[in-house]
């Protein structure tokens, strides 16, 4: 199942993101147990609303954003017109912010940054949990 024609969408502001990604885990986590569910949103939730901060901070904005559902995954890309990869910064216990691109790395199961003449896009995949079988 891809939901990612739905979803594309330029320009796109972090509240409006997070909206359409509610919307897709409606979806997935009705057959979830809670406990899983709740997971699946609030990692989700991060990663999208982190994604979205680091291209407004560091390149000017989103220019394409997009949601896929495959079978056992959640992708969410966010592209930017910025060439520059993204990195974990080495920062002091207790300094504010920089803490990111780190926990975007540690919640997702897959982690892809391409670039192009237009700039790059950060594909993150969150695995979906199994649904209980009956």
């Amino acid at each position: 199942m891809s939901v990612a024609d739905a979803t594309e969408e330029p320009g796109i502001s972090s509240a409006d993101a997070r909206s359409q990604v509610r919307s897709v885990l409606a979806e997935v986590c009705c057959g979830l147990p809670l406990p899983a569910a709740r997971q699946l949103r609030d990692d989700t939730l991060l990663v999208v609303s982190e994604l979205i901060a680091n291209a407004l901070r560091h390149a000017g904005g989103v220019t394409r954003f997009s949601i896929r559902l495959n079978s056992d995954e959640l992708q969410l890309r966010v592209s930017d017109s910025s060439v520059v990869r993204p990195r974990a910064l080495d920062v002091e216990a207790g300094q504010p912010g920089c803490y990111g691109w780190a926990m975007v790395r540690s919640l997702c199961s897959r982690l892809q940054v391409t670039t192009d003449a237009w700039g790059k896009t950060v594909t993150a995949a969150l695995a979906l949990p199994l649904a209980p079988q009956l």
